[in-house]
């Protein structure tokens, strides 16, 4: 089983678990059709469930939206179910390892017609037009970087879709940066590191998405390497997508940071306000389960609240429909019912965005210290009491490891991290008035992370 199996049955077993803990179907039913599934593929917003039998496709399909709520549960964002048979989604896994790692599909439903375009993320929008528009000619690579969600995938397949309409006959290939890593790791072990390489040979365009996860993989940057140098000397049009800027990754090559520091690299920012509510207005249009009519200003209580990310949107208004039908016995969807519907994701969300740049600044403004001075060698007592609360929160909130807080409070070492913790930990046991200071602090970061 190789690394995406595993974190796909555990994906799927958990899924289940949760299927059946909402008792929404009988144990007969659900031991007769639902256990035997399996989740085949994860994408970016599709999720792939095989079923053995056509009786277990058509529950699957009746059971379609308590399946994608239980999926969201594990996953943290929303996604599109599609139920397969098991000999349909054999026969299309074979047929796509014949072509080894490499996808010549493009998701249909990712194209620029239907993205929208708004401050945030207009300057990936140009420059993946560009591309489209002039393979290899002007920005290469194209590295499109930002936060989980805000439309990189969406961009990138919309180039490709864009281009394969233009000429039909330019060779396009999509692969994620896990894919690569288990190809050449498969190429290694079967000693095909050469048939590997040449599937890369003669494209026109290559869609690259998450290139970070190839960071700290030595042999993988090599071949990366290799393949990339290769497809731009051929004048190949390769796009890519990370989490974060080439400079800001850690683990990956200075030559690779390089290569990808010649092309054009591009920010897609947090969604604003404005943008946000012209995607809620987008996806309720193009929603046919969406029946009821509903207030303005419950999209403008989503398009403030839940406007992280596109996921976050769409999860927001799946839970908002599924309230409105099952629990709320309004004629129409009024501010009332998405506030009482939506309180436990806003909640989840604002927690979620918390970062220890976030602790770092809710302590310094309680303070009234600097950045500087909380990160800095000074040891009197109120900046050395508050860089310890930071630590413990750092800890406490986002579970982070002593190695990843002592980097980010200058440099210190992992035990100067766990004896900052006891020593917080300590005090608020013996000292009531330094428990509510803790306290009053972390209460402000999961009520206001930003």
């Amino acid at each position: 089983m190789t690394t995406v199996d595993y974190r796909l049955n555990e994906i799927w077993t958990k899924t289940l678990k949760a299927i059946l803990d909402s008792s929404q179907l009988k144990k007969d039913d659900f031991d007769s059709y639902f256990s035997d599934t399996y989740l085949g593929r994860l994408d970016d917003d599709l999720a792939v469930v095989v079923t053995p039998s056509f009786a277990a496709l058509v529950l699957m399909e009746q059971s379609k939206q308590l399946v994608e709520f239980c999926l969201e549960l594990q996953l943290g964002y929303h996604v599109q179910a599609q139920f397969v048979l098991e000999k349909d989604f054999f026969s299309g896994r074979k047929s796509n390892e014949e072509n080894g790692y490499l996808s010549y599909e493009l998701n249909p439903n990712y194209t620029f017609a239907n993205f929208v375009v708004g401050r945030s993320n207009s300057q990936a929008h140009v420059a993946a037009t560009t591309c489209a528009r002039s393979l290899g000619m002007i920005y290469n690579p194209l590295f499109i970087y930002g936060n989980t969600g805000l439309g990189k995938t969406h961009l990138l397949h919309a180039i490709g879709n864009q281009v394969k309409a233009s000429d039909p006959y330019k060779k396009i290939a999509y692969i994620s940066s896990e894919n690569f890593v288990e190809g050449v790791y498969q190429s290694i072990k079967n000693k095909q590191i050469d048939e590997f390489k040449a599937q890369f040979h003669d494209l026109d365009l290559l869609l690259v998405d998450d290139i970070q996860f190839i960071a700290g993989k030595n042999k993988t940057h090599e071949i990366f390497f290799s393949v990339f140098n290769d497809l731009i000397s051929n004048r190949c049009q390769v796009c890519i997508t990370a989490d974060k800027s080439p400079n800001d990754i850690d683990g990956l090559e200075e030559r690779i940071i390089s290569r990808f520091n010649q092309g054009l690299n591009i920010n897609i920012e947090s969604l604003e306000y404005e943008t946000s509510l012209s995607i809620i207005k987008m996806k309720l249009a193009n929603n046919v389960s969406f029946t009821q009519d509903i207030d303005e200003e419950v999209l403008s209580y989503i398009a403030t609240n839940c406007s992280q990310n596109v996921r976050t949107i769409e999860g927001a208004l799946k839970r908002l429909l599924f309230y409105s039908i099952d629990f709320s016995n309004e004629s129409r969807i009024t501010l009332k019912v998405a506030v009482e519907a939506l309180k436990d994701l806003i909640a989840a969300n604002n927690l979620a965005d918390v970062s220890i740049a976030k602790v770092k600044k809710a302590v310094c403004s309680y303070y009234g210290i600097s950045n500087q001075q909380l990160v800095s060698k000074n040891r009197t007592k109120n900046i050395a009491g508050a860089r310890h609360i930071a630590m413990y929160l750092c800890r406490k909130i986002l579970d982070a490891p002593y190695k990843e807080i002592g980097k980010e409070f200058g440099r210190r070492d992992h035990s100067t991290v766990m004896n900052a913790c006891v020593k917080v930990e300590k005090n608020i046991k013996t000292n009531s008035l330094y428990q509510k200071v803790v306290e009053d602090i972390e209460a402000k970061i999961k009520i206001n992370p930003q």
